[in-house]
């Protein structure tokens, strides 16, 4: 009883958020003596190149100290399981890149235009982020508010459930093509990759569960157009549409792969994926607003 809510109406209800940030797989702060920025500002003291290693570094390169903290910290960004040779490999990993570091900054790559770019861009993206972090208050998701979104998912929901695939094109010629085809015992989702350009045609047009009240209302298919979701209803498990079914300049074949008795899991089992997708909502909502509130102060011209 998990896969109807698993798939279709739970996890297409959030949509995606354009703020994110991708990080690199191994972030950690450089422990390199920070040069002077201009002639009234103070080196810092050098690291010694040579004796005892310090508390808790784990390596010197040349004069520039790789700590257990940065190891620690690429650990846990990597997600890796922690064991020793785990951490010899991340070190190792940290002495390489201080030594590209260091050969780079030796023939003043930091000078050149396209690295002052970036750094620009990586410290407005950070900015940024941190700003919005600060400004972006999403509404609080109440455990009513994970209720009622159970409640009205599970009152769409028909008695009977659909795994279907599906072909389509955008000529009638080419349906008609692949329908005779099919006829001669051609593979289904062989044409799919052929010729679908709908959704997972690379899958060989495999669509998830989907589950819908009959008859077929309008706004009320779960996203799938109305004549299509009419069209499949009437299919047997296995079952093929004998014709193209328009929608708008496209045609569609269909195939049942499986059907059968709505399975709906409990509530507990998917409050947890509902509340996160009602808080990915909310934030949603809390940027777009921030978003028009300074557009409404601001000068800009398109």
């Amino acid at each position: 009883m998990k896969r109807h809510l698993t798939h279709t109406p739970f996890t297409h209800c959030a949509a995606a958020i354009a703020f994110a940030v991708g990080l690199s797989a191994i972030a950690v702060p450089s422990m390199a003596a920070k040069k002077p920025t201009s002639s009234h500002t103070k080196a810092a003291a050098p690291v010694p190149a040579s004796g005892p290693l310090p508390a808790n570094a784990v390596a010197r390169v040349n004069n520039v100290l790789i700590t257990q903290d940065q190891v620690d910290a690429a650990l846990k960004a990597v997600n890796a399981p922690d064991t020793p040779q785990t951490r010899a490999a991340i070190k190792n990993q940290l002495i390489a890149r201080e030594l590209f570091r260091q050969a780079a900054e030796k023939q003043h790559y930091d000078t050149r235009p396209q690295v002052i770019e970036a750094a620009e861009q990586a410290k407005a993206r950070a900015m940024t982020q941190a700003w919005l972090r600060d400004q972006v208050k999403p509404a609080p998701v109440t455990d009513a508010d994970v209720k009622a979104r159970y409640d009205a998912i599970v009152a769409t929901l028909g008695e009977k459930e659909y795994k279907p695939s599906l072909i389509a094109v955008k000529d009638e010629d080419t349906a008609k093509n692949v329908l005779m085809q099919l006829k001669k015992g051609t593979d289904f989702a062989q044409l799919a990759r052929q010729f679908s350009q709908g959704p997972n045609a690379a899958q060989g047009g495999a669509m998830n569960w989907v589950s819908f009240r009959t008859p077929v209302q309008e706004g009320a298919t779960q996203g799938w157009p109305q004549p299509v979701a009419e069209a499949m209803v009437k299919l047997p498990q296995g079952g093929v549409t004998t014709a193209p079914v328009q929608v708008g300049d496209a045609f569609w074949i269909v195939k049942m792969d499986q059907s059968g008795a709505t399975q709906i899991p409990d509530f507990e089992t998917t409050k947890a994926a509902l509340r996160q997708q009602l808080e990915q909502i909310a934030l949603q909502k809390a940027t777009a607003q921030v978003v028009v509130d300074l557009m409404k102060s601001a000068t800009i011209q398109q």
